[in-house]
C-alpha cells in the first residue's frame, strides 16, 4: 500500500484498519512520514488526529525531535497536547529503549505550560515513561503552586510505583500546608501503590 493510501486509511471508520495503517507507516522508511503526521495534529477530525498521535508513538525515538519542537513552540494547544500524548505513546510502545533525554526534558518543560490540557498530558506521559521521569516529577511537585498540576503529578508518581515516589507521597499526606485536595489525592495514590505492591508480592512464586 502506498504512503498516501496509508495516510487515507488513518481516517477509516474501522479501528483495526487504522491500527494496521499506523504500524505500516511506522515501518516505512519515508522521510515525509513524520512531517505529514505532525501536520495532522491540529486537525479537527479527532479520529484522524488520534491516529497520527498513535503513529508517531509507533515510530518511536526517531519522531521525538519533531514532537518536542511542536510541544514547546506551537501556538496551538491541541497540537501541544497531542505532542505530549505522542511522547506517552512512544514510552508505551517502546518500553525496551531508553527514553530520549530530549523527550524527557521537553515534557518536564511542558509541565509549566499554562494550559491544563498540556500540563496534565505531560504529567501523564512522564508517568508512562516511568522511573527515568521520577526525579523530574518530584522536583515539580515540590516547586509548583498549581494544585491541578500537583494532582496530575501525584497520579503520575503513583503510576510509576517506585519506592522513592511512595516516600514522597507519604510525606505529602502529612503536610498540612498543602492544598487539601492534593493531600487527599496523595492519600489515594499511596493506597493504590500499596495495593499494587501487595498483589505483586502475592503473585511471586
Amino acid at each position: 500500500m502506498s504512503i498516501d493510501a496509508l495516510f487515507a486509511q488513518l481516517k477509516h471508520p474501522n479501528p483495526h484498519l487504522r491500527e494496521q495503517a499506523l504500524w505500516e507507516l511506522a515501518e516505512q522508511d519515508d522521510k515525509t512520514t513524520i512531517p505529514r503526521l505532525m501536520e495532522i495534529l491540529d486537525e479537527e477530525d479527532v479520529v484522524f488526529r488520534r491516529s497520527a498521535v498513535k503513529a508517531l508513538g509507533a515510530i518511536g525515538a526517531g519522531a521525538v525531535p519533531a514532537i518536542v519542537a511542536a510541544l514547546l513552540h506551537s501556538d496551538n494547544v491541541t497540537v501541544r497536547g497531542s505532542c505530549a500524548k505522542a511522547l506517552a505513546q512512544i514510552a508505551v510502545n517502546h518500553p525496551d529503549i531508553t527514553f530520549p533525554t530530549e523527550g524527557l526534558q521537553g515534557l518536564k518543560q511542558a509541565l509549566g505550560d499554562a494550559n491544563p490540557v498540556v500540563h496534565i498530558a505531560a504529567a501523564m506521559a512522564l508517568g508512562e515513561i516511568g522511573v527515568p521521569a521520577l526525579e523530574a516529577l518530584i522536583e515539580v511537585l515540590h516547586t509548583t503552586d498549581n494544585p491541578a498540576l500537583a494532582v496530575s503529578v501525584v497520579n503520575a508518581i503513583a503510576a510509576i510505583g517506585d519506592p522513592r515516589g511512595a516516600e514522597v507521597l507519604s510525606a505529602l499526606t502529612q503536610d498540612d500546608t498543602i492544598d487539601a485536595y492534593v493531600r487527599e489525592t496523595a492519600v489515594s495514590a499511596l493506597s493504590r501503590i500499596e495495593q499494587v505492591n501487595y498483589f505483586k508480592s502475592k503473585s511471586r512464586p
